[in-house]
């Protein structure tokens, strides 16, 4: 099929990442690009993208399981309290990313979403850079991993004490949690 799209077992066209493997597909099928609205759900979601860098994500979506577990579902509130002692047990757990700056980016974010609250929380913020034209594209070389927005939103987020927050990661952020749409058309998520 044109456009970096296959057709699955089960009949359905999708990207070629999404057919990499069961846990990718039904991920795609189900998930990504679903609108997210809730603090502890768009948190968790900008959590594992940060994670994400630099590795697969079929090696998230594996782990995710534990990361929810070790990091209370991403309840802010529990997260910015952990301490050092924390911080060592997670870099020590084989069933997560044992990337100390990056669990340590996790704790601080979670105190930086609790400021964010008198404000109107981190899904607000976050949702505030959703672009004003759709794109469409038409194939997988048409899906960006920047875009203006995703740059704007990632300074906005470092400024307020946010780290692993780069406009790459914030756009992987915008497309998981549907403020961008780029689910290539003709894909059985955007057949038209």
């Amino acid at each position: 099929m044109p456009g970096g799209l296959v057709v699955g077992a089960d009949g359905l066209v999708r990207p070629t990442w999404a057919a990499a493997s069961q846990l990718e597909q039904d991920y795609y099928d189900h998930e990504w690009g679903n609108e997210v609205h809730d603090e502890s759900g768009v948190f968790e979601r900008l959590s594992l993208e940060g994670f994400q860098a630099g590795l697969s994500w079929v090696v998230i979506l594996r782990k995710r399981p534990h990361f929810r577990e070790v990091f209370h579902n991403f309840d802010p509130e529990k997260v910015a309290a952990f301490d050092s002692s924390d911080v060592d047990r997670l870099a020590a757990d084989p069933g997560i990313v044992r990337n100390r700056r990056k669990i340590e980016a996790v704790v601080s974010n979670a105190a930086a979403v609790l400021e964010l609250r008198t404000e109107g929380g981190l899904s607000a913020l976050v949702w505030s850079y959703r672009p004003s034209q759709p794109h469409r594209p038409l194939s997988g070389e048409e899906v960006p991993s920047t875009s203006p927005e995703s740059e704007a939103c990632a300074k906005e987020l470092r400024r307020r004490g946010f780290r692993f927050v780069g406009p790459t990661t914030v756009y992987a952020l915008m497309q998981a949690i549907g403020i961008v749409n780029d689910h290539v058309v003709g894909s059985h998520r955007r057949p038209h």
